[in-house]
């Protein structure tokens, strides 16, 4: 098994191979990791590899996200990080970075502004199981740590949301009680299987009192089950101020706050390296570089229209808001969702995002072809909105790991699969392969991952205008990334609750005629995956979206079926350092060598 590593007393001089070891199987849930496994072979996604470089950090090593998901092996890895003394600070710019005041608006809040509805509870949330006994002085002295800690639970909107008056500031530690934001209830004569309901009232009365204009991001509810029972702490907080990764951040920052409160120490949190003001600055002078500015062209053939229905765009504007009677979640069980999420990205050195959007690609194809209509379409496009974590290298000496915030990036990606032979691809034939490959480069060429987009869409005047005037894919797509849940221990989610979804506003239109929002989930039994679709009730038909949704779930099964075949993993033109080498050249050099073996 596993030794956990212990965050509160490190040595000096860990041992970098055990230690990235060890913290490789707590992201993954593994049992154990050799010095020879890989990041990505082992089924680590982006997201993992930022929580291990929090971890690491605390342990004191210092590594890189892109080391972590590029070294080939652990000892690799090892090798690229370097130590860091307990309490120290990495060497950074003379100037520090800044922290507080007026902070600039990102892209992702031009978005949310974009949408034009009300947003003020617009939130994530997050319910924990807590240690037996950890009552209501634990509590605020752990929210106030985690307020003081992270600038952004702690921001302010003096006009609103999308306001053109003040901008949005951040205050200083201090400013922000956790005794105001706190709820404590008495669920003592509460058995364990009302809990979850209990739970669910208190939320929605918690998201009922956030307040941006008053700097009132978060609002926590207590559970105290008494000395004798795991009680729940749930955090409501605002979605401007938290994403996926954020939670994983916070979930280790409550765990750490209780060992501290275990020993009788204060909780005391190590800040974020690169505050998020501080990065909100980069990214607007980021927004006018050259190098950026030269992705316009770009962004905007990609948003050119297609001719056939959930290919191409769509005016701004106009939908309907979520509602239950327009939502679909579906489950993919540990037998498929085990090796889909982990062994098949590795056939072909790609990502579980280039798997899932292939196979959501191939099912808005075999819709279209189930209508008839598909035979004007050569190209095969299909034009998706994609989400990002957002946590990119795009300024040297950022390290985002332990920065709590709104990162998230949406771009638009065009994926042209030609006319693949459906029926083959259902089947698990080469025409899934074939697929992936294409997809896999399609979304490799995408810079940084996507994050000029946003930045010339909504940071920048001059193509800002043009990008809009395009409009807006009608798919919208995220993965969310891989979520531990039935544990019983102390800090894990609680059961009955779904992990960090977010929980719009009545009246908020939607971005997208149809969402999916897909994570994986990390249980007793294995990996599942669960995909939730809503849709726009004014622009499509339940019955539609429900079939698509069903095809999605056929294509992943075939995706699963085309990996076991022996001719699946093939190389693709972005893995070699060879200049203009093509996909048909490396399937062809590949059927030579597997001839002359």
């Amino acid at each position: 098994m596993a030794e956990p590593v212990h965050r509160t007393g490190h040595p000096a001089a860990p041992d970098p191979v055990r230690t990235l070891r060890t913290l490789f199987a707590e992201v993954l849930g593994r049992a154990g990791v050799d010095a020879g496994d890989s990041f990505t072979g082992l089924g680590g996604d982006s997201i993992q590899a930022i929580q291990v470089v929090s971890r690491a950090r605390a342990a004191g090593l210092v590594v890189r996200t892109r080391d972590v998901l590029r070294a080939e092996s652990v000892s690799a890895l090892a090798a690229t990080a370097r130590t860091r003394a307990p309490g120290s600070e990495d060497t950074g710019p003379i100037t520090p970075p800044r922290r507080l005041g007026p902070l600039a608006p990102t892209p992702i809040m031009g978005w949310l502004a974009g949408l034009g509805g009300p947003v003020d509870t617009y939130n994530q949330s997050l319910v924990l199981r807590t240690p037996p006994g950890f009552g209501t002085a634990d509590a605020e002295r752990t929210v106030q740590a985690l307020l003081d800690t992270h600038e952004m639970l702690r921001l302010r909107l003096p006009d609103g949301i999308g306001a053109t008056g003040a901008e949005p500031v951040v205050p200083p530690a201090g400013t922000v009680a956790a005794a105001d934001l706190l709820e404590h209830v008495d669920a003592r004569r509460t058995d364990e299987a009302d809990l979850p309901a209990l739970t669910r009232e208190r939320i929605r009365t918690a998201r009922r009192l956030l307040s941006p204009r008053d700097g009132h991001m978060l609002r926590a509810v207590l559970l105290d089950r008494g000395p004798g029972h795991q009680g729940r702490l749930a955090l409501v907080i605002h979605h401007l101020v938290v994403d996926g990764v954020s939670w994983r951040i916070l979930q280790d920052d409550l765990r750490t706050c209780w060992t501290a409160l275990t020993e009788g120490r204060e909780p005391a949190l190590e800040p974020a390296a690169t505050p998020f003001a501080h990065w909100a600055d980069l990214l607007r002078a980021e927004a006018t570089s050259g190098r950026r500015t030269a992705e316009a062209e770009r962004w905007a053939a990609a948003l050119r229209e297609a001719p056939q229905p959930l290919a191409g765009v769509r005016p701004p504007g106009g939908l309907d808001p979520e509602s239950p009677e327009n939502t679909l979640t579906l489950t993919l069980g540990p037998d498929l969702a085990g090796p889909l999420l982990t062994t098949v990205p590795g056939l072909v050195n790609g990502t579980v995002n280039d798997v899932l959007l292939t196979a959501l690609a191939l099912a808005v194809l075999a819709r279209r072809a189930a209508e008839g209509a598909d035979g004007a379409d050569e190209e095969g496009a299909v034009l998706i909105d994609v989400e990002g974590h957002g946590r990119e290298d795009v300024a040297d000496g950022t390290d985002l790991s332990r920065t709590v915030g709104w990162f998230t990036t949406v771009f638009p990606v065009r994926l042209a699969l030609g006319r693949p032979d459906l029926d083959e691809a259902r089947l698990g034939g080469p025409a899934v392969g074939a697929a992936l490959r294409l997809v896999k480069e399609e979304l490799r060429a995408v810079p940084d991952k996507g994050i000029g987009f946003g930045l010339l869409r909504h940071l920048n005047s001059r193509t800002g205008t043009g990008l809009a005037a395009r409009g807006i894919p009608q798919i919208g797509f995220n993965y969310l990334g891989r979520f531990p849940m039935g544990g019983d221990a102390p800090w894990d989610a609680a059961p009955g609750h779904d992990f960090a979804l977010d929980d719009a506003d009545e009246g908020l239109p939607m971005a997208h005629a149809v969402e999916v929002n897909a994570a994986a989930h990390e249980g007793p039994d294995g990996l599942t995956l669960s995909a939730t679709w809503t849709w726009a009730g004014n622009a499509l038909p339940g019955p539609w979206v429900r079939d698509l949704a069903r095809e999605w779930f056929t294509m992943l099964r075939a995706v699963v079926t085309h990996a076991a075949r022996p001719d699946a993993g093939r190389l693709t033109p972005s893995d070699v350092s060879l200049a203009r080498v093509s996909q048909a050249d490396l399937d062809t050099f590949e059927s030579q060598l597997g001839a002359l073996l």
